[in-house]
């Protein structure tokens, strides 16, 4: 089975993460498996500095697999080596019926763009020829291409059935 692929996109402070909190409750409760990627400019703690994990990893180790009996999780470190391709993180992901991402704004894959005119920021998807959906709290712009499906932000359950709706059609296939 090859996991289906949803860009989310937008500027910081659009609402993207709480969109996706409440996506993610109603597509598992649909009996979904999905997955997330979420990219951070930042650097990321995972575990304290002053943990036996953290203090190994400092230490010279390339990955280190942290284990308790309700989650784990894979450190690796990049040192000196850039940043991997999109596609080769996904590789590493246990099988899904959708892997939803948040970032990675150039990458070639479906997407949903929240966008808050109020934040000041330009529109994403006139530039981006890989964005399917804008979520949006104001109306749909006059310019706005017709292939684009534009939803109400403050409407999760009708952007979740769209999701859904075209999850079951195969629309958000892995192009990567």
């Amino acid at each position: 089975m090859e996991t289906a692929l949803l860009g989310v996109v937008g500027w910081s402070g659009s609402g993207k993460t709480s969109l996706l909190e409440n996506l993610l409750a109603g597509l598992t409760a649909h009996g979904k498996r999905v997955n997330l990627v979420k990219h951070s400019h930042h650097d990321v703690i995972l575990e304290p500095e002053h943990k036996d994990s953290a203090r190994l990893r400092r230490a010279g180790a390339q990955e280190v697999l942290l284990i308790s009996p309700f989650r784990y999780a894979i450190v690796h470190e990049l040192r000196e080596v850039h940043e991997p391709q999109l596609a080769e993180l996904l590789a590493r992901l246990a099988p899904a019926d959708l892997t939803l991402i948040e970032g990675y704004k150039w990458a070639p894959i479906a997407k949903m763009e929240v966008f808050r005119p109020a934040l000041g920021k330009p529109a994403i998807y006139p530039n981006d020829q890989y964005v399917v959906a804008v979520a949006s709290d104001v109306s749909r712009p006059n310019d706005c291409p017709e292939n684009i499906l534009w939803l109400d932000l403050n409407q999760t359950q009708e952007i979740l059935d769209w999701l859904l709706d075209n999850l079951g059609q195969g629309q958000f296939r892995n192009i990567l």
